[in-house]
């Protein structure tokens, strides 16, 4: 009998991240969810069960690195094993051009979009060797192709992610893991509320939904162990 692969999901109490929890438990992954937001993961751990996943709850602050490390040790004492991650946690606030943002905001940022990602691949990376394991960096569009209102601190640190993701694949090849830089466009999620114009229903409606990039997670998360997706672009056909 094939023991059952471990998946770490990062910002897996909303969005995007909640979507691919469900995704990937559906696919037969064991997920473990984590965010700050307690009440949150629960009801995505809930709803796994609900439809026969198996699944867990691990808050976190991934900004904080001793409780990254602890919540690592913790996956691995209950499961022995890491397979995937999916690292979907992210931060933007409204004030983000020059002539409004603040320092403290653009650190925070990239604490949150960058520097955490670090942080979580980086204890998670032994168990990721031992399985051959595989990364999903959700970054986004503007980490893709340089977008003029996503603002100073996101453009910054989402583009790092491309280069985080290289250097992971080129050096940790030898070790089978494999790492995707996954790029969505806009994304019908609660995310939105950040921006300094906020979109209404109908720009809403023309967006991506987070089942569109759970999908697409699923896809790299189920590639044969010899393939890997280094980067991908998804972007509904209303982008412009």
């Amino acid at each position: 009998m094939t023991e059952q692969r471990v998946l770490w999901i990062t910002g897996g109490g909303s969005g995007m991240g909640a979507a691919s929890a469900r995704a990937a438990a559906a696919d037969g992954w064991t997920v473990v969810v984590s965010g700050r937001r307690p009440e949150a993961l629960d009801e995505v751990v809930a709803a796994i069960r609900a439809d026969g996943g198996s699944a867990r709850a691990l808050p976190l602050d991934v900004s904080d690195d001793d409780a990254v490390r602890a919540a690592r040790d913790a996956v691995l004492a209950e499961h022995g094993r890491l397979d995937g991650l999916v690292l979907a946690a992210g931060l933007n606030v409204p004030r983000r051009r020059w002539d409004d943002q603040s320092v403290p905001d653009f650190r925070a940022i990239v604490d949150t979009n960058l520097t955490a990602v670090v942080s979580v691949v980086d204890a998670a990376l032994p168990a990721l060797r031992e399985s051959g394991g595989v990364v999903v960096v959700v970054s986004s569009y503007a980490g893709w192709s340089f977008q003029p209102g996503a603002g100073v601190a996101y453009s910054a640190s989402k583009s790092a992610l491309g280069s985080v993701v290289r250097t992971l694949n080129q050096q940790e090849a030898p070790h089978g893991v494999r790492a995707t830089h996954l790029c969505p466009g806009d994304v019908a999620t609660d995310f939105l509320d950040q921006r300094p114009s906020v979109p209404d229903d109908a720009a809403r409606a023309v967006m991506l939904q987070p089942t569109d990039i759970a999908r697409t997670v699923s896809f790299v998360l189920g590639s044969p162990a010899h393939v890997r997706i280094d980067e991908l672009v998804v972007s509904p056909v209303s982008q412009r």
